[in-house]
């Protein structure tokens, strides 16, 4: 009896783990088509600001395959450069939700790695004043 109740939790968590997860979005997918798609869905876009956000994706593409001896003052001014073009293409209602997210996110990612660049606590200055 033993055994059959083994057999049917191994099956089972298998069968769970072997599930597919293409519905769920995917750290790290930065296609064009997967960003277009993932701002349409959080700000609404019609049709034209789709394929404009594609077309400046792709852009932003090209240029980050040739970013590879680029300095981290042209790495911002680039994404510079693509955020007003992106401003340009958004509504004021949408920019705002974008701008929003944005904040969010590098909220986010700041907690993930410890504090942000300007989010971190004051540390105490000096060596362990604590009292035990």
């Amino acid at each position: 009896m033993k055994k059959l109740i083994i057999a049917a939790l191994l099956i089972a968590g298998v069968s769970g783990f072997a599930q597919n997860n293409n519905d769920r979005p995917r750290r790290g997918d930065f296609s064009p088509e997967k960003r277009v798609e993932r701002m349409t869905t959080q700000l609404g876009l019609d049709a034209k600001q789709q394929e404009q956000l594609k077309q400046l994706y792709v852009e932003q593409a090209k240029s980050r395959e040739n970013q590879s001896g680029f300095s981290r003052e042209q790495m911002q001014e680039e994404r510079k450069k693509t955020e007003d073009k992106l401003k340009a293409i958004l509504t004021p209602e949408q920019l705002k939700k974008w701008e929003a997210t944005q904040a969010e996110t590098r909220k986010r990612m700041g907690n993930r790695q410890g504090g942000g660049m300007g989010d971190r606590p004051e540390r105490p200055q000096g060596g362990g004043d604590m009292e035990n």
